[in-house]
């Protein structure tokens, strides 16, 4: 159902360093191809959902919006607790340490330096 979800950045150069390493821990890598200076486009699989970073297009500074969230899927808890670990190294914010959410939900929330909130989770 989701092609792709874009996230803003003010400093698209920063965030690539920020989510190249996280998203490779989920399989995903950046498209060389239409990707640029200004936006990275990442991909697990040829036609798979993309996530975006980039400036927004008209050129505004980017913010967070308040509610949203973008939830990545991870193939397992430990994967989960290596990204949220690395996120916090590199600058992220804590919004809730890797843990058992309910019975049967698994995750982690942080928020990018443009304030972009993250969560990385698994069911089962």
């Amino acid at each position: 159902m989701i092609g792709y979800t874009m996230l803003g950045t003010n400093d698209a150069a920063r965030a690539k360093a920020f989510y190249d390493p996280l998203l490779g821990l989920l399989g995903a890598k950046a498209n060389a191809d239409w990707s640029s200076d200004t936006r990275t486009f990442y991909m697990a699989a040829a036609g798979a959902p993309m996530l975006v970073v980039g400036r927004p297009y008209d050129d505004a500074a980017a913010t967070a919006g308040n509610g949203t969230m973008v939830a990545l899927t991870a193939p397992s808890r430990e994967v989960i607790d290596e990204i949220y670990a690395k996120a916090i190294a590199t600058g992220a914010t804590d919004e809730g340490a890797p843990g058992l959410r309910g019975d049967a939900f698994y995750g982690a929330y942080f928020r990018d330096a443009d304030g972009n909130k993250i969560c990385v989770f698994k069911f089962g």
